[in-house]
């Protein structure tokens, strides 16, 4: 895309405007480092176009906090204050269970994922934010503890003007076909390969 140009032009009668101001799912997958900073990026910029924005964590632990979570909220409260920026939602969906598996016995994790994906749909359809970052959340689709198809469907009735970014390896092909942006994480080479544990400002 030279000078943000696109190559092709569809012919689909929307006019320039109506084309770029259309709702996108962004899908961040891949080995590599970088998916969930990318998203929480894009909820920075949103911020500051007065987004609504709602993240919702599928995390290690309900207790841990990266420290996009300490930023965002502390902009989300200046929104409070000011009216600058946008509101500001963080959760972390279920009992903090994830891809470690602790906490909680297998039917646990697949209710508490059943249970955050069912409060998504709810913001979904009420049209409560204008951003909404799925953080990790295609582990729950890839170990079944949630439909992918009933994502896919979701995310394509979704109403008004919403945009969902979605993070996490191993996502879905049927996710993946339906996204209308991807990105895939390579990694070339990382720290801990030389057995360097993750560290402050780094990782989190």
């Amino acid at each position: 895309m030279p000078e943000g140009r696109p190559v092709n032009v569809p012919d689909d009668g929307l006019t320039t405007r109506q084309r770029r101001q259309r709702p996108l799912v962004v899908v961040h997958t891949g080995d590599g480092k970088g998916k969930s900073t990318a998203a929480f990026g894009l909820a920075l910029r949103g911020w500051n176009q007065g987004w609504r924005i709602g993240v919702f964590q599928f995390v290690k632990s309900a207790k841990w906090r990266v420290g996009e979570q300490t930023v965002l909220e502390r902009l989300g409260r200046l929104h409070e204050e000011t009216g600058e920026g946008g509101p500001v939602e963080w959760h972390k969906m279920g009992s903090g269970w994830s891809w470690a598996r602790k906490q909680g016995d297998a039917e646990d994790h697949a209710a508490a994922a059943a249970e955050g994906w069912a409060e998504i749909k709810r913001r979904l359809a009420e049209e409560t934010h204008d951003l909404l970052v799925l953080d990790e959340f295609t582990y729950p689709m890839a170990w079944g503890w949630v439909d992918a198809e009933d994502v896919v469907r979701t995310l394509a009735a979704r109403p008004g003007h919403q945009h969902v970014v979605i993070t996490g390896r191993r996502a879905d092909p049927r996710l993946v076909a339906a996204a209308d942006l991807v990105t895939d994480m390579t990694k070339v080479r990382h720290p801990m390969d030389a057995g360097q544990k993750g560290q402050r400002g780094i990782e989190w």
